[in-house]
């Protein structure tokens, strides 16, 4: 029975806990769902038709996935623990005791190890088979070990800082996503006592991966943690120690800011403190080498104030592996991966502008080069009808050109208004840099919305031609980051419908007004707008297909997500499926619903790009409603977020984002079934033609008329 093994103190809250299980029967914790998820990530490391550099990135992904997984959700479960107001827990996205999901997760992600093991090991050997070589420090030969030796003196050693630790009360500070060598040292010939000590090891100064001297037609390679533990005995030598044991660790930190109402000044301050808080976060897991030395094991563990419910995790010798992102180019390539194409309504030499001016434009990244949008942002910068550019930012990439033709605009004298969100998670830090360059060149620079994140992604250019405003700009689903809009599939629609566009400087007026409150964007006629009327407005929508339903008229709805976890939401679309609507879903990440029909299908498409765009299609009685949108159907993007969902006027443009998502409702090859037992099974193929859905799209957008 559930209440036999919920930890409570007391009847009352074991009565609440029956309450809210009853409330929510036919939903997954999120958490278990986003566990799910991440395995659809595992899987496509072990698909052999997957290309071996890829199954490594995706392996590489897989860890990364999991350290964030642990900094923020595993984080904020741990402190509902603590929490004493177990009544609060109502209003929350879980279904269960908290220390329910930890201890849930705590053995998927046990299980999930086992079979990252498992597969790594088998690409180890497919490395092998291609003369590539991961070796360690115990199987060097002559010239390999002067070699390693000439590289730490000339490379890494003034990186190196070993840490004497047995002695000391409390440990130094220990990095999030830093890798460590714990030590353990002793000469068997004498009475030294045992000592420990730790060294961060620098991949970030000098990279994981040394590419060492081989045999032709070979590559071997080394880590670094390898490379410095086979020099322990220079790094040592005044300790005149002869017996090492050295094995590999990593800390995983809470992550989360805890931010107050303030902004402006005291709202930068509270990031900048965030930050620093954040490297003194509690550690919420610890994973080891399995074969540690028991009593360093022991040491660091105590030292840590990890207790029996910390995730103590024991593993292989390799470990943040998301490094392997980035792992050495000498894999063949035997099929290389399609470049972006430029659109074609773009491609000849004419202003971006002059294009949209005449019609819409949707751009579907990573198919379609992401020049266009960093190409109209330096049109307007230079043309001399310009006045104005306003822009939210929520990712930027390292070297921005987005943020470089904004700079040269202002340079031009434009006023350029940039809604820079400083609250995006782990890249707070790099806006914080961002806005003091953009402002050191005379951009406007908002930063702060109270209880708020800025998450949608728009630009409004105006221009005076003739005594008469123009406006145009853009409304994407991904964010504005050149780099990932190669590996992250998302649509940007190019418009200058005053319709939207109208209404997205009413977004900007808010921005730079939000003290007088939501009036500026309290009466949107097209766009769905969170937190003010995208959730009603949804709602009105799934409840239009039913009426058309139950008139016996056909009725369908399709909707493609990152993450579906709005109990609201869900429940409408439960709803709609048992009135007959058809409804199919394709969700990347959380998707918490449990029970489904006949009328109800999702599916979720992991593939080698990120499938990040979220796209919106209602029947209509055959006059189809389509929106592309930033928002998740989370809480979090329909309550605290905002986010913009705007509709597809174009009808080619609707047919075209229609068709796309038809491709990839047909998907048999990177499709799995979203299912009660999360068991991620593929769609099966049942004697149709093989779709793979990103290779479909590809072909149907190069090949399209316009």
């Amino acid at each position: 029975m559930f209440i036999s093994i919920l930890p409570l103190d007391s009847i009352n809250e074991v009565f609440l806990y029956q309450i809210l299980n009853i409330m929510k029967p036919k939903f997954i914790a999120r958490d278990i769902s986003w566990l799910s998820f991440n395995a659809r990530v595992l899987q496509e490391a072990d698909d052999p038709k997957t290309a071996l550099a890829d199954r490594i990135r995706f392996l590489g992904i897989f860890s990364n996935n999991l350290d964030e997984f642990f900094r923020v959700r595993v984080a904020t479960l741990k402190r509902m623990v603590e929490f004493t107001d177990k009544k609060n827990l109502l209003n929350l996205d879980y279904i269960d005791d908290p220390q329910i999901v930890l201890d849930e997760i705590q053995r998927i992600v046990l299980k999930q190890q086992g079979e990252f093991s498992r597969i790594w090991t088998k690409i180890n050997k497919e490395l092998v088979q291609n003369k590539i070589i991961l070796i360690n420090d115990k199987k060097l030969n002559a010239e390999q070990k002067e070699f390693v030796k000439q590289y730490f003196e000339d490379v890494v050693r003034p990186y190196i800082i070993p840490l004497m630790i047995e002695n000391l009360p409390e440990l130094p500070y220990l990095r999030d996503k830093s890798l460590y060598l714990a030590i353990a040292m002793k000469n068997r010939n004498s009475a030294y006592q045992q000592k420990f000590s730790l060294i961060e090891i620098p991949s970030k100064s000098v990279g994981r991966f040394v590419i060492l001297p081989s045999k032709p037609g070979f590559t071997n390679i080394i880590l670094l943690e390898d490379l410095i533990e086979f020099n322990l005995p220079i790094i040592f030598s005044h300790f005149k120690f002869n017996q090492f044991e050295a094995h590999v660790f990593k800390i995983t930190k809470d992550a989360e800011l805890d931010l107050d109402q303030e902004v402006g000044i005291n709202f930068i301050e509270k990031i900048s403190k965030g930050i620093k808080n954040r490297r003194k976060g509690k550690p919420v897991r610890f994973v080891y080498e399995k074969g540690m030395n028991a009593e360093l094991l022991d040491f660091l563990i105590r030292k840590l104030k990890l207790t029996r419910r910390s995730s103590i995790i024991p593993g292989g010798h390799i470990h943040n592996f998301r490094h392997f992102m980035d792992f050495p180019n000498v894999i063949p390539q035997t099929v290389a991966r399609p470049k972006p194409f430029q659109h074609p309504l773009i491609k000849k030499r004419v202003q971006v502008a002059d294009i949209i001016l005449k019609q819409d434009v949707l751009l579907h990244f990573p198919y379609h080069s992401y020049d266009p949008v960093i190409d109209m942002l330096r049109e307007a910068a230079m043309d001399d009808e310009v006045y104005s550019i306003k822009i939210t930012t929520y990712r930027l990439a390292e070297n921005s050109k987005v943020i470089n033709a904004l700079i040269n605009a202002a340079r031009n004298g434009k006023q350029v208004i940039v809604f820079l969100e400083l609250k995006a998670r782990f890249d707070e830090e790099a806006n914080l840099k961002w806005k003091s360059i953009m402002e050191e060149e005379g951009v406007v620079v908002l930063v702060g919305v109270p209880n708020k994140k800025v998450h949608a992604k728009v630009c409004i250019i105006q221009k005076k031609v003739n005594n008469k405003t123009i406006k145009y700009g853009f409304i994407s689903t991904g964010n504005l980051n050149e780099k990932t809009a190669k590996i992250y599939a998302d649509h940007c629609l190019l418009t200058s419908n005053r319709l939207l566009l109208n209404e997205v400087s009413k977004i900007f007026d808010y921005l730079l007004h939000w003290q007088m409150g939501d009036k500026p964007i309290a009466k949107m006629k097209h766009l769905l707008v969170s937190p003010i009327n995208m959730r009603a407005s949804l709602i009105e929508l799934i409840e239009n297909e039913i009426k058309f339903a139950k008139k016996g008229k056909p009725a369908k709805i399709i909707i493609k997500l990152n993450s579906l976890s709005d109990l609201t939401l869900l429940e409408n679309l439960y709803k709609a499926s048992k009135q007959g609507v058809e409804v199919h879903l394709i969700i990347r990440g959380v998707f918490t619903l449990k029970k489904a029909n006949a009328q109800l299908n999702a599916i979720s498409i992991v593939d080698q790009y990120l499938e990040h765009a979220r796209v919106m299609v209602f029947q209509n009685n055959g006059n189809e409603k389509v929106y592309i949108s930033s928002a998740d159907w989370m809480v979090r993007n329909l309550d605290h977020r905002i986010e913009v969902a705007t509709p597809i006027y174009d009808k080619k443009l609707k047919q075209e984002l229609i068709d796309i998502i038809n491709i990839q409702l047909k998907d048999n090859q990177k499709a799995r079934i979203l299912d009660a037992e999360l068991l991620n099974k593929h769609v099966p193929l049942v004697g149709r033609k093989t779709v793979r859905s990103q290779e479909e799209t590809y072909q149907f957008l190069i090949n399209k008329k316009y």
